[in-house]
């Protein structure tokens, strides 16, 4: 069979994803892999017409097709994004139509779920026969029982290609309202909120005020009595998407520092704002290919959180609420970052009056957590990232994210392995002899817990300001 391999890594036929492929392909001779670097030629494709048709016609003529991909900041990397885009741009949807597709990735789990539902999404869209993905960690083709999963998975993909086996569809169409947003031209100035010299700013890949999202990031503007200042991300100079080249690991410098402007903007601006409003269209299943490489370029910071307390909110026009993966993403982001989601608020129900209403309370929300130094209770989203990281970094990265290992080491991060709780490690010493050996201490320990958990966090309520 033919199998055409759309490779997003932006390092080419020598990345980790592309290692896993070529290992499929020895593997599996009698079937023919065609490695298609689109990260890495996407300037070139999204240029050049024959180019980019050529990559059609492969597609076209394939039996199968493999979204081959690293993961970037929970999702494929901006330059695959671009791919992706380009495809209904350029109205070529019908050459995927009905080919079987499964997606494999690399990367150490954070998030790899996501860009799977994302990969899926948006193969379903493109009316493709997906087959479920493979999520790899980037070392797990040296060990053999991880080879061996390999080997069943692709032996199941090639079995479905050849015996025509329907698959099933997990996401429905995208179905976004036509509406016309028509905001209030004008806030009394009595409802008008003071910024009390908070710095808000709104980052957009539109400022078009005949969108729905020009109007709304507006209508936010004018509900303050001071200053918000705006950047378009079109405008600033970034040479290119991250490039996965990890050379930021060792002192959090980009590749491209002194190249473009973006490590500046993000320094200069972003990182010394108190109130940060990311705005944009739904694109296809995420906003555009452009915010994709603004959250990508931001990785030069590695895993140290770089918004810490400060107050994060989106305005988005498109289905928000159709596309709970790509909520989940930036709720994702904003917690993993040490920030506070503010709200989302999208143009996709509600009247134009309620809208409004939605914007004004998010103005006025914006500046009330940011003058209580209020960051929400984290959830798993940020509380597991940081402990996949942590790991990750301790157990054999510490030599690439040197960065990394500092700030875990001077923020007391490494303390928290469980072997490093010596009260907790006393107290497991001591009890479980006594449960595993006492059957009469055992069943009143088991009867008794319920009680014994609530005791400490009583204490607290009787006395509250103890």
């Amino acid at each position: 069979m033919q199998i055409v391999v759309l490779n997003g890594s932006p390092k080419g036929d020598e990345s980790v994803t592309m290692q896993y492929i070529l290992y499929i392909q020895k593997k599996f001779p009698q079937h023919s892999l065609k490695i298609i670097n689109i990260s890495q030629q996407i300037k070139k494709i999204e240029k050049n017409q024959e180019k980019f048709q050529d990559i059609i016609n492969k597609i076209q003529a394939a039996d199968g097709i493999i979204w081959g991909t690293p993961v970037y900041y929970c999702l494929v990397p901006s330059q695959y994004k671009r791919f992706i885009e380009l495809i209904t741009e350029k109205n070529v949807e019908s050459a995927f139509k009905d080919k079987y597709v499964v997606s494999l990735t690399t990367s150490i789990h954070y998030f790899d779920h996501t860009s799977h539902n994302y990969l899926r999404a948006i193969s379903e869209d493109l009316e493709m026969k997906f087959i479920k993905g493979f999520s790899a960690d980037s070392r797990d083709l040296m060990i053999p029982e991880e080879r061996e999963r390999l080997i069943a998975f692709t032996e199941n993909f090639f079995h479905i290609i050849e015996n025509n086996v329907p698959t099933s569809k997990h996401f429905l169409n995208l179905n976004p309202r036509e509406f016309n947003y028509l905001p209030k031209e004008k806030v009394s100035e009595e409802n008008k909120i003071d910024t009390e010299n908070k710095k808000i700013l709104i980052l957009t890949d539109s400022l078009d005020e005949e969108t729905n999202l020009g109007k709304m990031i507006k209508r936010f503007r004018i509900a303050f009595s001071g200053k918000t200042d705006v950047i378009d991300i079109n405008d600033i100079d970034i040479k290119g998407g991250c490039l996965g080249c990890l050379q930021c690991g060792y002192d959090n410098q980009c590749v491209y520092k002194e190249k473009d402007d973006f490590m500046e903007v993000w320094d200069e601006k972003v990182r010394k704002s108190d109130i940060i409003v990311f705005a944009g269209n739904i694109r296809d299943r995420y906003l555009s290919s452009r915010w994709k490489m603004v959250f990508d370029r931001s990785f030069f910071n590695n895993h140290v959180p770089t918004l810490l307390d400060k107050q994060i909110g989106f305005i988005i026009s498109g289905p928000l609420s159709q596309i709970p993966n790509l909520k989940q993403i930036f709720s994702a982001y904003s917690e993993s970052q040490g920030s506070n989601v503010i709200d989302f608020v999208t143009d996709e129900y509600g009247t134009s009056e309620e809208i409004d209403s939605l914007l004004q309370n998010f103005a006025a929300q914006s500046i009330r957590f940011s003058n209580s130094n209020y960051v929400q209770t984290r959830t798993y989203l940020s509380k597991g990232a940081e402990l996949l990281f942590r790991d990750a970094v301790f157990g054999g990265m510490k030599f690439i994210f040197r960065a990394d290992d500092k700030y875990y080491e001077q923020h007391g991060l490494y303390d928290t392995f469980p072997q490093n709780d010596k009260n907790a490690k006393k107290m497991s010493d001591m009890l479980i002899p006594l449960i595993e050996n006492n059957e009469d201490f055992r069943k009143q320990f088991y009867a008794n817990i319920k009680t014994e958990m609530v005791k400490p966090l009583k204490r607290i309520v009787e006395d509250p300001d103890k």
